[in-house]
Protein backbone atom coordinates (compact mmCIF):
# COMPACT_ATOMS: atom_id res chain seq x y z
CA UNK A 1 0.00 0.00 0.00
CA UNK A 2 1.10 3.48 -1.11
CA UNK A 3 1.09 5.25 2.57
CA UNK A 4 0.83 8.73 3.41
CA UNK A 5 3.94 8.49 4.93
CA UNK A 6 5.49 7.39 1.50
CA UNK A 7 3.73 10.20 -0.58
CA UNK A 8 5.64 12.55 1.08
CA UNK A 9 9.10 11.50 1.20
CA UNK A 10 8.07 10.75 -2.69
CA UNK A 11 7.18 14.72 -3.05
CA UNK A 12 10.09 15.63 -0.94
CA UNK A 13 12.59 14.06 -3.62
CA UNK A 14 10.43 15.49 -6.37
CA UNK A 15 11.25 19.04 -5.01
CA UNK A 16 15.07 18.10 -4.99
CA UNK A 17 17.02 19.69 -7.90
CA UNK A 18 18.36 16.94 -9.84
CA UNK A 19 21.71 16.55 -11.90
CA UNK A 20 19.87 17.86 -15.28
CA UNK A 21 18.11 20.80 -14.01
CA UNK A 22 21.64 21.43 -12.56
CA UNK A 23 23.95 21.35 -15.23
CA UNK A 24 21.11 23.44 -17.38
CA UNK A 25 21.03 25.87 -14.27
CA UNK A 26 24.40 26.15 -15.18
CA UNK A 27 24.34 26.89 -18.73
CA UNK A 28 22.40 29.14 -18.46
CA UNK A 29 24.04 31.06 -15.84
CA UNK A 30 27.48 30.49 -17.98
CA UNK A 31 25.44 32.43 -20.54
CA UNK A 32 23.81 34.85 -18.98
CA UNK A 33 27.30 35.41 -17.45
CA UNK A 34 29.32 35.42 -20.04
CA UNK A 35 26.95 37.91 -22.05
CA UNK A 36 26.79 40.18 -19.38
CA UNK A 37 30.53 40.21 -18.90
CA UNK A 38 30.47 41.89 -22.64
CA UNK A 39 28.39 44.54 -21.53
CA UNK A 40 29.86 45.75 -18.08
CA UNK A 41 32.43 45.56 -16.30
CA UNK A 42 31.88 42.76 -13.65
CA UNK A 43 34.56 41.19 -11.16
CA UNK A 44 32.57 38.12 -10.06
CA UNK A 45 29.30 36.39 -10.82
CA UNK A 46 27.45 33.58 -8.78
CA UNK A 47 24.19 31.45 -8.67
CA UNK A 48 22.61 32.81 -5.31
CA UNK A 49 19.00 32.92 -3.82
CA UNK A 50 17.05 29.97 -2.93
CA UNK A 51 18.90 28.22 -5.25
CA UNK A 52 21.80 28.36 -3.79
CA UNK A 53 20.52 27.49 -0.60
CA UNK A 54 18.73 24.55 -1.90
CA UNK A 55 15.16 25.77 -0.98
CA UNK A 56 14.34 26.31 -4.82
CA UNK A 57 11.17 24.59 -5.72
CA UNK A 58 9.86 23.41 -8.57
CA UNK A 59 9.40 24.69 -11.43
CA UNK A 60 12.36 25.79 -11.73
CA UNK A 61 12.56 29.83 -12.05
CA UNK A 62 13.93 33.19 -11.23
CA UNK A 63 17.26 31.55 -10.15
CA UNK A 64 18.64 34.89 -8.77
CA UNK A 65 22.63 35.04 -10.35
CA UNK A 66 24.70 37.92 -8.31
CA UNK A 67 26.91 40.06 -10.95
CA UNK A 68 29.23 42.26 -7.87
CA UNK A 69 30.57 45.35 -10.40
CA UNK A 70 34.44 46.21 -10.24
CA UNK A 71 35.60 49.39 -8.51
CA UNK A 72 35.63 51.07 -12.34
CA UNK A 73 32.10 50.72 -12.30
CA UNK A 74 31.17 52.49 -8.96
CA UNK A 75 29.88 55.74 -10.59
CA UNK A 76 26.22 54.07 -10.41
CA UNK A 77 26.40 54.03 -6.87
CA UNK A 78 26.56 57.92 -6.86
CA UNK A 79 23.16 57.71 -9.18
CA UNK A 80 19.69 56.37 -8.30
CA UNK A 81 18.97 52.55 -8.43
CA UNK A 82 16.64 53.13 -11.50
CA UNK A 83 20.12 53.75 -13.64
CA UNK A 84 21.99 50.56 -13.02
CA UNK A 85 18.61 48.75 -13.47
CA UNK A 86 18.05 50.57 -16.29
CA UNK A 87 21.34 49.32 -18.36
CA UNK A 88 21.02 45.90 -17.24
CA UNK A 89 17.03 45.75 -18.61
CA UNK A 90 18.06 47.65 -22.20
CA UNK A 91 21.98 45.30 -22.29
CA UNK A 92 19.50 42.23 -21.98
CA UNK A 93 17.05 43.16 -23.95
CA UNK A 94 19.59 43.45 -26.93
CA UNK A 95 20.03 39.71 -26.34
CA UNK A 96 16.74 38.20 -25.13
CA UNK A 97 13.94 40.60 -26.76
CA UNK A 98 11.46 42.58 -24.62
CA UNK A 99 8.83 40.14 -24.59
CA UNK A 100 11.28 37.94 -22.41
CA UNK A 101 12.85 40.72 -20.65
CA UNK A 102 11.02 42.27 -17.51
CA UNK A 103 12.61 45.44 -15.40
CA UNK A 104 11.86 44.68 -11.65
CA UNK A 105 12.33 46.33 -8.07
CA UNK A 106 16.23 45.30 -7.80
CA UNK A 107 16.55 42.76 -10.56
CA UNK A 108 16.27 42.19 -13.91
CA UNK A 109 14.10 38.86 -15.12
CA UNK A 110 15.05 36.95 -18.25
CA UNK A 111 12.37 34.32 -19.68
CA UNK A 112 13.95 31.45 -21.66
CA UNK A 113 10.32 30.62 -22.83
CA UNK A 114 9.96 27.18 -21.12
CA UNK A 115 6.67 26.37 -19.97
CA UNK A 116 6.15 23.86 -17.30
CA UNK A 117 2.97 21.23 -18.55
CA UNK A 118 0.16 19.98 -16.46
CA UNK A 119 2.40 17.91 -13.89
CA UNK A 120 5.06 20.82 -13.30
CA UNK A 121 7.56 19.46 -15.34
CA UNK A 122 9.82 20.94 -17.76
CA UNK A 123 12.20 18.68 -18.91
CA UNK A 124 14.83 19.89 -16.74
CA UNK A 125 14.48 23.24 -17.73
CA UNK A 126 15.40 26.20 -16.47
CA UNK A 127 12.28 28.83 -16.89
CA UNK A 128 13.74 32.21 -15.88
CA UNK A 129 16.40 33.94 -14.19
CA UNK A 130 16.60 36.81 -11.99
CA UNK A 131 19.94 39.15 -12.82
CA UNK A 132 20.83 41.33 -9.69
CA UNK A 133 23.75 43.86 -10.37
CA UNK A 134 25.27 44.25 -6.63
CA UNK A 135 28.27 45.98 -5.42
CA UNK A 136 30.76 45.02 -2.34
CA UNK A 137 30.48 46.63 0.62
CA UNK A 138 32.91 45.27 3.03
CA UNK A 139 32.13 41.86 3.79
CA UNK A 140 28.64 42.77 2.40
CA UNK A 141 27.05 43.54 -0.43
CA UNK A 142 24.81 46.59 -1.57
CA UNK A 143 22.01 46.40 -4.45
CA UNK A 144 19.52 48.90 -5.79
CA UNK A 145 15.97 48.68 -4.94
CA UNK A 146 14.03 50.57 -6.85
CA UNK A 147 10.73 51.11 -5.11
CA UNK A 148 12.95 52.32 -2.07
CA UNK A 149 14.83 54.93 -4.24
CA UNK A 150 18.16 53.55 -3.07
CA UNK A 151 21.17 51.14 -2.64
CA UNK A 152 20.19 48.36 0.11
CA UNK A 153 22.67 45.87 2.21
CA UNK A 154 22.39 42.41 1.63
CA UNK A 155 24.40 39.42 2.19
CA UNK A 156 23.94 35.88 0.24
CA UNK A 157 25.91 34.34 2.94
CA UNK A 158 24.81 34.89 5.67
CA UNK A 159 21.19 33.68 4.05
CA UNK A 160 23.12 30.82 3.44
CA UNK A 161 24.84 29.77 6.32
CA UNK A 162 21.47 30.29 8.43
CA UNK A 163 19.50 27.96 6.25
CA UNK A 164 22.34 25.15 6.90
CA UNK A 165 21.70 25.90 10.62
CA UNK A 166 18.03 25.37 10.54
CA UNK A 167 18.84 22.44 8.30
CA UNK A 168 21.24 21.22 10.76
CA UNK A 169 18.87 21.73 13.77
CA UNK A 170 16.30 20.40 12.34
CA UNK A 171 17.34 16.48 11.35
CA UNK A 172 18.09 17.81 7.84
CA UNK A 173 14.12 18.03 6.91
CA UNK A 174 14.26 22.08 7.30
CA UNK A 175 14.93 22.49 3.48
CA UNK A 176 12.58 19.51 2.70
CA UNK A 177 9.40 21.41 4.17
CA UNK A 178 10.35 25.35 2.82
CA UNK A 179 10.02 23.80 -0.37
CA UNK A 180 6.34 22.17 -0.07
CA UNK A 181 5.60 24.85 1.53
CA UNK A 182 6.57 26.92 -1.28
CA UNK A 183 5.33 24.52 -3.42
CA UNK A 184 1.96 24.77 -2.65
CA UNK A 185 2.48 29.10 -2.63
CA UNK A 186 3.22 28.67 -6.18
CA UNK A 187 -0.21 26.99 -7.07
CA UNK A 188 -1.75 28.72 -10.34
CA UNK A 189 -5.10 27.95 -8.16
CA UNK A 190 -4.39 30.85 -6.17
CA UNK A 191 -3.88 33.27 -8.82
CA UNK A 192 -1.02 36.01 -7.34
CA UNK A 193 1.10 33.84 -4.81
CA UNK A 194 -0.42 34.24 -1.33
CA UNK A 195 2.90 34.50 0.34
CA UNK A 196 5.60 37.26 -1.67
CA UNK A 197 8.18 37.01 -2.27
CA UNK A 198 8.77 33.68 -1.65
CA UNK A 199 12.22 34.25 0.40
CA UNK A 200 9.48 35.53 3.15
CA UNK A 201 8.41 32.03 3.42
CA UNK A 202 12.34 31.13 4.17
CA UNK A 203 12.57 33.75 6.65
CA UNK A 204 9.52 32.71 8.33
CA UNK A 205 10.43 29.24 8.50
CA UNK A 206 13.43 30.49 10.50
CA UNK A 207 11.62 30.99 13.44
CA UNK A 208 8.21 29.24 12.90
CA UNK A 209 10.11 25.69 12.58
CA UNK A 210 11.43 24.65 16.20
CA UNK A 211 13.65 21.74 16.62
CA UNK A 212 13.37 18.89 17.20
CA UNK A 213 12.31 17.46 14.26
CA UNK A 214 8.57 15.25 14.96
CA UNK A 215 9.17 12.97 12.37
CA UNK A 216 5.59 12.97 10.48
CA UNK A 217 5.61 15.18 7.66
CA UNK A 218 1.25 15.35 7.77
CA UNK A 219 1.79 16.96 11.15
CA UNK A 220 4.45 18.97 10.99
CA UNK A 221 3.00 20.28 7.29
CA UNK A 222 -0.37 21.13 8.96
CA UNK A 223 1.20 22.92 12.33
CA UNK A 224 3.43 24.88 9.92
CA UNK A 225 0.78 25.92 7.80
CA UNK A 226 -1.07 27.05 11.16
CA UNK A 227 1.84 29.03 12.48
CA UNK A 228 2.48 30.92 9.35
CA UNK A 229 -0.85 32.15 9.22
CA UNK A 230 -0.81 33.13 12.68
CA UNK A 231 2.24 35.18 12.06
CA UNK A 232 2.04 36.21 8.64
CA UNK A 233 0.95 39.83 9.67
CA UNK A 234 4.23 40.32 11.72
CA UNK A 235 7.28 42.33 10.32
CA UNK A 236 10.05 40.10 9.26
CA UNK A 237 13.36 41.37 9.24
CA UNK A 238 16.43 40.87 6.69
CA UNK A 239 18.17 37.92 8.45
CA UNK A 240 21.34 39.12 7.58
CA UNK A 241 20.53 42.31 9.20
CA UNK A 242 21.32 44.61 6.57
CA UNK A 243 18.28 45.32 4.25
CA UNK A 244 14.36 46.44 5.03
CA UNK A 245 12.47 43.81 6.43
CA UNK A 246 11.38 40.99 4.19
CA UNK A 247 7.88 41.41 4.93
CA UNK A 248 7.63 45.30 3.20
CA UNK A 249 6.61 43.58 0.24
CA UNK A 250 3.08 43.26 1.71
CA UNK A 251 0.63 45.71 2.15
CA UNK A 252 -2.09 44.79 4.77
CA UNK A 253 -4.45 43.80 2.03
CA UNK A 254 -2.07 41.07 0.82
CA UNK A 255 -0.96 39.64 4.13
CA UNK A 256 -5.19 39.45 5.50
CA UNK A 257 -5.52 36.87 2.01
CA UNK A 258 -2.17 34.99 2.87
CA UNK A 259 -3.61 34.70 6.20
CA UNK A 260 -6.97 33.26 5.09
CA UNK A 261 -4.93 30.99 2.44
CA UNK A 262 -2.82 29.63 5.34
CA UNK A 263 -5.80 28.63 7.52
CA UNK A 264 -7.68 27.12 4.71
CA UNK A 265 -4.62 25.04 3.86
CA UNK A 266 -3.95 24.17 7.41
CA UNK A 267 -7.76 23.16 7.98
CA UNK A 268 -7.69 21.06 4.80
CA UNK A 269 -4.11 19.43 5.86
CA UNK A 270 -6.64 18.87 9.41
CA UNK A 271 -8.79 16.93 7.12
CA UNK A 272 -6.03 15.09 5.30
CA UNK A 273 -4.91 13.96 8.49
CA UNK A 274 -8.00 12.63 9.98
CA UNK A 275 -8.81 10.41 6.52
CA UNK A 276 -5.36 8.61 7.33
CA UNK A 277 -6.56 8.71 11.12
CA UNK A 278 -9.48 6.77 10.30
CA UNK A 279 -8.05 4.24 8.27
CA UNK A 280 -8.34 5.91 4.45
CA UNK A 281 -5.44 6.18 3.30
CA UNK A 282 -6.12 6.62 -0.36
CA UNK A 283 -8.39 9.33 0.29
CA UNK A 284 -5.73 11.01 2.52
CA UNK A 285 -3.21 10.92 -0.24
CA UNK A 286 -5.44 12.52 -2.49
CA UNK A 287 -6.44 15.19 -0.24
CA UNK A 288 -2.94 16.13 0.21
CA UNK A 289 -2.53 15.99 -3.87
CA UNK A 290 -5.58 18.12 -4.04
CA UNK A 291 -3.92 20.74 -1.69
CA UNK A 292 -0.05 20.60 -2.97
CA UNK A 293 -0.58 20.03 -6.85
CA UNK A 294 1.08 17.57 -9.28
CA UNK A 295 4.39 17.05 -8.14
CA UNK A 296 2.29 15.34 -4.54
CA UNK A 297 2.40 11.70 -5.98
CA UNK A 298 -0.49 9.23 -5.79
CA UNK A 299 1.23 6.41 -6.49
Amino acid sequence: MFSVDDAFKKFKSRLELNDKEQANAKDRHKEVREYIETKFKIDRSFLTGSYARWTKTKPLKDIDIFFVMKPSENHYRDKGPAVILDDFYLALVDRYGRDNTKRQNRSINVDFGIRADESDKTDYKVISIDVVPAFDKGTDYEIPDDSLGKWIGTNPQTHAQKAVEAQQAYSSEWKGLVRMIKYWNNNPRHGEKPVKPSFLIEVMCLQCLHAPWGGAFDREVQALFSTLADRVHETWADPAGLGPPISDGMDTARKDRAERLLRQASRDASLAIDLRRRGKNGEAVKAWRELFGPRYPLS
